[in-house]
């Protein structure tokens, strides 16, 4: 396997040349991204709340719109050329930039730690159920170091070596015969009419599970421009984008809602982990759990980009020092509930992507634009949607908060920046 450059600078925009993913690579890039143990933990968290229907209903609106929202987002990659955090310079002036890309940086390697724990999680059990609980295959601290090497030699290697020849060769098929196994053993074994007629307990409003689906697209809208700056086309990069997430992120994160119910119906995670190896003999949970590498390569990897903002630093050395900052973290922290931490990354970068949105597409007409130090309008939008956000959630939390703070900021940008552009036009004149 030949490695190709990890990346280019963050700050300057890929070559036409250089732009190689067409559609099928982005579908198989976004479908290994739109699979996890954690987005089959997240179908686990609405499961008991809201039965087997609402748990697919919110499911479905919320990957739906988010997919289309994160698809959008990625035509701003294509369009500039830009990582994901340079593209925000455009819309947040060279200054403004700096925070989310700090606030970035920080939620990555929250991501990158976590995926980390929840593979060595997933190890150790499957260790533990085929050798003994003493056995060194069943370590804890193996797996973290195994999994968090394998997640940074990828974040290191880059984006083009790891679609191009890891992917599309073989990854694909070893993830699309995983989700059709379990899938099988599900229909096999469970009564799904009798789930499908039992509805839930009423302890999660249908708004809020609408919000943790639709936060499992959106946290990656601050990395997908660092992957589709590639894309030869934008119809291309939307097109392979919005099915390929949608079809790994539906599909899995609906078998997580129909496992912990029917086989895990206490929703603890280490229940749905076992009623998982218990299918085919723990081998489609395995390759789910090597695809959970990808993710966390997704997440190190982005976080070395966004850091590339702050520190005129090669991406693939801040690529090898953030892998081992992940890694430590995992050797250390315990894995915890991450709803909130979901809904937290939903406050922030919905809000901004709104803004982000209507200023690359209705403002500046997906054009590059003129980058100053600041644009007010665009961060006094931003913090307005953010504010809506928390008073929605705290206030009205039937209602739900993400969709609506998204689509709010994005108002606010076009009522502001056509305001600002209109004042300017007339000082000038």
């Amino acid at each position: 396997m030949s490695i190709q450059p990890s990346t280019y600078s963050p700050d300057i925009a890929v070559p036409a040349d250089k732009r190689v993913f067409g559609a099928r690579d982005l579908f198989s890039l976004w479908f290994s991204l739109g699979i996890g143990l954690m987005v089959l933990q997240t179908g686990a968290l609405l499961a008991p709340g809201l039965g087997l229907s609402g748990s697919l209903l919110a499911i479905f609106l919320g990957t739906l719109v988010g997919v289309l929202l994160l698809a959008a987002v990625g035509v701003i990659g294509s369009d500039t050329g830009l990582s994901a955090m340079a593209a925000l310079k455009l819309s947040l002036g060279a200054k403004g930039a700096s925070l989310p890309a700090l606030l970035n940086l920080l939620q990555l390697i929250g991501w990158g730690s976590f995926e980390i724990i929840v593979m060595r999680d997933a190890a150790s059990l499957l260790g533990t159920r085929a050798f003994s609980e003493g056995s060194v295959l069943a370590s804890p601290l193996l797996w973290t170091l195994f999994f968090g090497g394998l997640a940074t030699l990828l974040a290191v290697s880059g984006p083009l070596t790891f679609v191009r020849q890891i992917l599309r060769k073989w990854g694909i098929w070893l993830l699309l015969a995983a989700c059709l196994w379990l899938t099988w053993n599900l229909f096999a074994k469970a009564d799904l009419a009798a789930l499908w007629a039992k509805s839930g307990d009423g302890s999660m409003p249908f708004a809020v599970g609408f919000d943790i689906a639709i936060a499992m697209p959106l946290s990656w809208l601050p990395l997908i421009a660092d992957y589709s700056r590639f894309g030869k086309r934008a119809k291309s990069v939307f097109g392979g984008t919005a099915l390929g997430f949608f079809i790994g992120n539906f599909w899995l994160m609906s078998l997580g809602v129909a496992y912990t119910l029917a086989f895990a119906p206490s929703g603890e995670v280490n229940a749905l982990l076992l009623a998982l190896a218990g299918a085919g003999l723990g081998i489609p949970l395995l390759l789910i759990l090597l695809d959970e590498s990808e993710n966390a390569f997704a997440d190190i990897h982005s976080a070395a980009v966004s850091s590339g903002i702050l520190l005129r630093l090669k991406v693939e050395h801040l690529a090898l020092a953030i892998g081992v900052i992940c890694t430590l973290i995992a050797c250390f922290a315990p894995l915890a509930q991450y709803q909130n931490f979901l809904l937290l990354i939903g406050s922030v970068f919905a809000p901004l992507f709104g803004v982000v949105l209507v200023d690359h597409f209705i403002l500046r007409r997906r054009g590059q634009g003129r980058v100053a130090s600041l644009h007010w309008p665009a961060l006094v939008a931003w913090l307005g949607g953010i504010a809506i956000y928390h008073v929605l959630a705290n206030l009205y939390p039937d209602v739900g908060a993400t969709l609506p703070a998204l689509v709010l900021a994005g108002l606010l940008q076009l009522m502001l920046g056509r305001a600002f552009s209109g004042a300017r036009a007339s000082v000038q004149a």
